[in-house]
Order: C-alpha cells, then structure tokens, then sequence
C-alpha cells in the first residue's frame, strides 16, 4: 500500500507518534521516527520507551524503521534530520508532526493565575514551537512532489473543541492552535499539490494511560478509573488512520480538515487491533455531554 513511501513521524517514541510508525511500517513504508529518548538517554519526560524500539516495531510491521535522536526544539537538529533524509532518500511523501511531550507540565483544572507558569510556557514551546520548526525544515522535503501528505497531530476535532473549554488556557490554547496550523498549512502547501490536515485520536490508551488505569493492552477492559474508559482505542488506530490518507489518491479532498481516528475508520473501513471501530467524539457527544450510562453498544 506505501510500498517505497518515505514518512517522517516526528515524536514517535510512544503513544500515538509509536502507534503511526507501526501502521506505516504495516503499509511497507519506510519509516524515520524521532525523540529525545533512546536507549542511551532518556529526556524530560523520564520514561523508559525508546525510538531505537519504535524502530523496531516500524521494521517488524512489514517496513523500514530508522530511528534519529531529536529536539526539535533545536533546529540544527531539525535541519541536520532532513539533509540526512535527503541525501538517503531525495524527497519525503509523508510528514507528521506528533511531537508533545508535556504531559507532566498540564496541571488540570487550573486557571491561568494558579497554573506554574514556567510549566505552561514550556508546554507551548513544547506544543508549538517544536511543530513550527519542523515545518521549517521538512516541508520543502514534502513540497518536492506533488501528493505529499502532512498530519498535525492535536487532541480534539474542531468542532469540539470549539465548544468545549480544554481544561486550562495552556492546554487549550496549545491543541486548539495546532488544528489552525494545519488549516494554515493546507493554505501554503494545497497549491503545490500536498495535502495538510488536523488528526485526533479518541480516547488514547497510550502507555502512560494504561499505568494511570493500572492495566495492559491485553486487559484493558478491567480498568476502573473511568466507565467513559470502554470507548478508548490503541495507538495502532490512529496509525491506520494516517497509513489510510496517504494510502488515497484522492486524500486532497481532505485538505485543511480537522478529522478523527473514528471519523477516518468509517471512511476508509479500518479497525483497531481487535477489530473494531471505536468513534470517541461522536460518543462524547451522544454519550458524555448527554449524560447518559457509560457503554460502548453501537459505538464500535
């Protein structure tokens, strides 16, 4: 399906940047996935995934992972990625911009006078910062051929975010901005023959999700922090959600769109790794706004 497809997945070392490098790697793409944790040093975050591991599952999938130690908050680093897959590829069909990292400055719930400050900026440097400097670099690698596909990768659809405040100003403003970002980018890189567009995942069971839950991917189910917990999905969703746009020769129609992990699978036809077809906004909608018992009957 991507068979000789060249992606960059910026901010793959876990999560769903882990998850659209193994769908990628499972379309046959070769995959250059990026972080700041390796198997020699461990970022800010302090978590023990690895990209050298990403790579592994991107190569075991079916394609070609090549993991490359970055701060794309550096942009020599930045710069020095893309001459690196310049010179070993020519040009670059995918990109995507997953970088965050953040997750331990987010204080939830907080207003903007009582949030550590230093945390939210850092958050949006984080958030932002690091997505505009990769746009930088890489974009002209995207731009070389007609059909290249960038994914900003956000929480939330715009129409949801646009009614429903994100749990403090930081966050909001951090989420919210990459989805205008992506309309932005569909504005500079449509006329050129690319594709740019807002993705969200539902309710992800990141690794992190799954050790607040105090369960695996084999027993999530069992969890108990929330009932709402039955609409999650595994990064792997995301990741077919990515591998299905650039796998469509007609993924322009999509420019400039916020889409969903659910709202792409009812599209495109593909599951999770159990087979089913989670939609976590429409349930949002139906379901948590509305007040109604958690449950996930017709929702799969």
């Amino acid at each position: 399906m991507l068979n000789g497809k060249i992606a960059l997945v910026a901010g793959a070392t876990r999560g769903g940047g882990r998850g659209i490098a193994t769908a990628l790697g499972e379309a046959g793409a070769t995959v250059y996935v990026t972080g700041r944790t390796t198997r020699a040093h461990r970022s800010e975050v302090g978590r023990a995934e690895t990209i050298e591991e990403t790579a592994e599952l991107v190569t075991q999938a079916g394609g070609e992972g090549v993991a490359v130690p970055t701060d794309h908050l550096e942009p020599a680093q930045v710069h020095a990625l893309t001459q690196r897959i310049d010179a070993e590829h020519g040009g670059l069909d995918i990109l995507v911009n997953d970088i965050w990292g953040a997750e331990r400055l987010f204080e939830f719930d907080s207003p903007v006078w009582e949030h550590d400050l230093a945390n939210g900026l850092r958050l949006l440097r984080l958030a932002l910062d690091t997505h505009l400097i990769t746009l930088h670099h890489a974009l002209p690698l995207l731009n070389r051929t007609p059909g290249g596909l960038l994914v900003e990768v956000t929480d939330g659809t715009a129409a949801y975010n646009a009614a429903h405040y994100r749990n403090s100003a930081f966050y909001d403003l951090a989420k919210t901005a990459v989805i205008r970002l992506a309309w932005g980018m569909a504005q500079e890189i449509g006329p050129l023959g690319g594709t740019a567009v807002a993705l969200t995942p539902g309710w992800l069971r990141s690794e992190n999700m799954l050790e607040i839950y105090g369960v695996t991917e084999a027993n999530w189910r069992e969890g108990t922090g929330s009932p709402h917990f039955c609409i999650s999905e595994s990064p792997l969703y995301l990741g077919r959600a990515v591998a299905a746009l650039a796998a469509d020769p007609d993924r322009a129609c999509h420019n400039g769109a916020s889409l969903s992990s659910g709202g792409l699978a009812q599209l495109y036809g593909f599951t999770d790794a159990d087979g089913t077809r989670p939609d976590c906004w429409r349930y949002m909608a139906e379901v948590v706004d509305a007040g109604k018992a958690a449950g996930d009957e017709g929702y799969r």
